[in-house]
């Protein structure tokens, strides 16, 4: 049986934003992944840069997007806090013969985390590969969307990378 309370939640079981205006600001780092899973042949058009796009290379949009997917969660998340970001990245490698690994590490120094803009920024990169790819093949998924750590709040997190 769950002992906490939801965060969001206030005494009269309304949604409610969870108030850190008494918090110290701290610097708060969240890194989050996610798997695509392509295919071995398209996985390797994809690495050649053969896929034509008028929006530019799969991997450099993709970039872009999470980071800017990241920078916008608080537009996408309800009663998610606005954060103005520190720093944000993005690294999209190889996972095996047939996927890429998404990772999105992103930085404040504020009241509150930034687990959210980790993991939405992880999975509108990986959404903007599944889009530019999909007219070669709707046989692709996205896998494994997860936080891997966070840092800086009240509690630290850490995942093992491979679990």
């Amino acid at each position: 049986m769950l002992t906490k309370n939801f965060t969001h939640v206030n005494a009269a079981n309304q949604p409610t934003m969870v108030d850190v205006g008494a918090k110290a600001p701290t610097r708060r780092v969240a890194r989050a992944h996610c798997r695509v899973v392509l295919g071995e042949e398209l996985l390797s058009r994809v690495q050649a840069g053969e896929i034509p796009s008028h929006k530019g290379p799969v991997i450099h949009t993709a970039i872009l997007a999470g980071i800017m997917g990241a920078k916008k969660t608080a537009d996408l998340i309800p009663l998610c806090h606005p954060l103005g970001l520190d720093d944000c990245s993005i690294t999209i490698e190889p996972d095996g013969p047939a996927a890429l690994r998404v990772v999105c590490t992103a930085v404040v120094t504020g009241r509150t985390g930034v687990e959210m803009e980790a993991l939405t920024g992880a999975t509108v990169a990986a959404l903007t590969i599944y889009d530019m790819c999909k007219a070669f093949s709707h046989d692709i998924s996205i896998d494994s969307v997860r936080l891997i750590e966070k840092t800086g709040g009240k509690k630290d997190f850490h995942r093992a990378e491979n679990s």
